[in-house]
């Protein structure tokens, strides 16, 4: 007598994004694991962290961690770090990660928040020779074009007086013109890789101001002041305002395609990618999830901004290419997830590795119901 084969221990692709400050990728992808290993003890189960260029990305680069003294948006001093690549001279760089919303959350600064203390740690990665700075373009408390960066590059932008404008986008419909006279050319020459998380472009209804300003704390009033500076910036600095992701990250792309192009003649030596795909590619993200019966992902909020490039979006094209079951463990779920898909939000608990473990076995006891339902 024949005994048939037992079944094959599913492969299981745990890659949630980062769970804003509760959870890192790396955490989120343990604790998920766990949740499935308590249902599925069997199964072949691959952790790999995404991000889409918001808060963390930059960590799950390869690199040496440099921590150093910089600024909040707000423009108190704090500590920050990001991942620099020697053998490709690559420094990988958060705008949240000095520029980010959490610091500021008490106290938010839609009007007067700047990115300068981004750009402190982009001069000091071109110090350690970096030639390409890949961005992450997420999670920013900031609507102020790019011009705190370029304050920190020793560009300064000017009011028809030609004093120096304050800092922040509620200031920028006065912008006249920049003085370059101390402009800091090695690192504003290098080649810049912005990492966007939406395709949001600079001004107009889907634009910076009117979508994200609200989340920054911007008033109806606010949100009009920052569109009328953001459309100034792009006239003063000729970027076309309706670029795909020169939105992201409070319009940090305009004042970067403007200084690349006024150091180099063109923007050749600016791209604005997707940030999820960029990670996807940089992890083997497609490889993993080849020959996998189950891919899970996880992020704080499902909503109408997670379709314009956020890792969810991403990691389920992935899913369906491979012809994987789709799960998303999420905060909360303010639109519906595509049709097909395991969604499960996350226990009302305190402790976020509860939550997630919880959430991780969830997904997996849906899992093999839809697996003995289809089966």
């Amino acid at each position: 007598m024949t005994h048939p084969d037992p079944a094959p221990s599913p492969k299981i692709v745990v890659t949630p994004d980062s769970f804003k400050s509760t959870a890192s990728a790396e955490d989120a992808a343990e604790w998920l694991a766990e949740g499935v290993r308590s249902v599925i003890r069997d199964a072949q189960l691959v952790l790999t962290p995404m991000a889409d260029g918001g808060e963390g990305t930059s960590s799950l680069f390869e690199g040496e961690r440099i921590c150093l003294p910089t600024t909040t948006a707000a423009g108190r001093l704090t500590e920050a770090e990001y991942t620099f690549h020697a053998p490709t001279a690559t420094a990988f760089i958060d705008v949240a990660a000095a520029s980010g919303l959490p610091a500021v959350e008490d106290d938010p600064v839609p009007l007067t928040g700047d990115t300068y203390g981004t750009g402190v740690l982009i001069a000091d990665a071109q110090t350690r020779g970096a030639t390409r700075i890949v961005l992450g373009l997420g999670g920013t408390a900031t609507v102020d074009g790019g011009t705190g960066i370029l304050v920190a590059l020793g560009v300064n932008p000017l009011d028809a007086a030609g004093y120096q404008l304050p800092p922040g986008g509620g200031a920028l419909e006065k912008l006249a013109s920049f003085d370059t006279a101390k402009v800091n050319v090695p690192a504003g020459a290098v080649e810049w890789v912005l990492l966007t998380d939406t395709t949001a472009p600079a001004t107009g209804p889907q634009g910076a101001a009117r979508v994200f300003g609200p989340q920054k704390g911007a008033g109806p009033e606010d949100v009009e002041t920052l569109e009328r500076g953001l459309a100034r910036l792009c006239e003063v600095a000729e970027v076309d305002p309706q670029t795909p992701g020169l939105g992201a990250a409070g319009g940090v792309g305009i004042g970067l395609t403007w200084l690349s192009t006024m150091l180099h003649g063109d923007a050749s030596h600016v791209h604005i990618v997707p940030g999820a795909r960029a990670v996807a590619d940089s992890n083997g993200l497609a490889e993993h999830v080849d020959g996998a019966a189950l891919v899970i992902t996880g992020e704080g909020r499902y909503d109408g901004q997670t379709g314009t490039g956020k890792v969810a979006s991403v990691v389920g094209e992935l899913a369906r290419e491979a012809g994987a079951v789709f799960a998303i463990a999420a905060g909360s779920f303010e639109e519906a997830s595509p049709e097909g898909t395991l969604a499960v939000t996350l226990p009302d608990v305190e402790d976020t590795r509860e939550q997630l473990v919880r959430a991780g076995a969830e997904i997996a006891v849906a899992y093999l119901n839809t697996s003995t339902v289809q089966g």
